[in-house]
């Protein structure tokens, strides 16, 4: 990737501070990250695997559930394995190219797992508020275009904010007090001014936040309505758990985020915000399959058929 011209005769090295200042749990932490991706890996990749050789998968809702399993994959790629790595060398440097890249495919699939679950609480809202038109509404093209677009806005919006990053000038060697580059941080070890790079990483954040927000809460309300007038309290039931799964992830999700940018005073707060950046971008993406898997009869009956024909094979 290449440097502003203003910083080309310097190639910027980043330390990843990490966990480092607590030394006894460095083994701990890295069991316990390393069963996560685990999980992570087997989960996602699981499910989309499921989805696919199952017919009875191959629904609207499960199209984006299989999209938001890649994404949560992903996701977790590109933050974990480095942090496993730095928990177990002493020397945690990561190179300018590296650390903005990291931040750039971070932002990519967090902004579009952000509008991911937005299609998913619309397609609800169709599947509960217009049943007789789902088919029509929810049709093959518009479910292209909605994944189609959170993928694009996720590329436009981690385009923009690398761009700006690399318009800054950095210091030859600049300690950063996280375990990943993240925006924040790597704007706060600059050389020049961030003012611009900041407001415009702002500006974006609220947009996506309170957009992807208006169209979850608006779904859910309506579907909220539409479900206290039916008559029958067992389709109640039945309708709220559909949504329960839904509504679980983007509660996690969602409260996660407003939580980690909601810290009153970040620089006095950085084992906070280190807490928080875990749950976000490691501890989440693992979460999602098993939210969706452990409700759902059908899916953890065609995995334990998928173990057993494995196991099977091998006898």
């Amino acid at each position: 990737m290449m440097l502003p011209e203003g910083n080309q005769s310097i190639i910027p090295t980043f330390i990843l501070l990490g966990f480092s200042e607590y030394p006894t749990l460095r083994v701990p932490l890295f069991l316990v990250f390393l069963s996560i991706y685990m999980v992570t890996t087997v989960g996602n990749l699981g499910m989309i695997i499921i989805i696919k050789i199952n017919p009875k998968f191959h629904t609207v809702m499960y199209f984006f559930l299989s999209h938001l399993s890649f994404v949560d994959f992903c996701y977790s790629t590109v933050v974990t394995p480095k942090l496993l790595e730095n928990l177990t060398v002493e020397d945690r440097t990561i190179s300018f190219s590296g650390c903005i890249m990291q931040f750039c495919f971070a932002c990519l699939f967090g902004v579009t797992e952000t509008f991911m679950l937005a299609a998913m609480a619309y397609d609800r809202f169709v599947a509960v508020c217009n049943p007789l038109l789902y088919t029509t509404t929810m049709s093959q093209k518009l479910c292209t275009l909605l994944v189609a677009g959170s993928y694009s806005w996720g590329i436009v919006c981690s385009m923009t904010l690398t761009y700006f990053l690399l318009a800054l000038s950095y210091c030859e060697s600049s300690i950063i007090n996280n375990f990943i580059c993240d925006h924040s941080v790597i704007v706060s070890v600059s050389c020049s001014d961030p003012y611009i790079s900041q407001m415009l990483c702002f500006i974006i954040a609220v947009f996506n936040e309170v957009s992807s927000l208006m169209i979850i809460l608006m779904s859910y309300i309506l579907i909220f309505i539409t479900v206290m007038k039916m008559p029958s309290a067992s389709g109640r039931r039945k309708t709220f758990s559909t949504c329960a799964s839904h509504l679980t992830a983007i509660t996690i999700f969602h409260g996660t985020i407003l939580f980690l940018y909601c810290v009153p005073n970040p620089k006095t707060s950085w084992l906070t915000v280190k807490v928080a950046s875990v749950f976000y971008t490691v501890v989440i993406p693992m979460l999602n399959p098993l939210i969706y898997s452990l409700r759902n009869k059908a899916v953890k009956d065609t995995f334990r058929r998928l173990v057993v024909a494995k196991l099977l094979c091998h006898l």
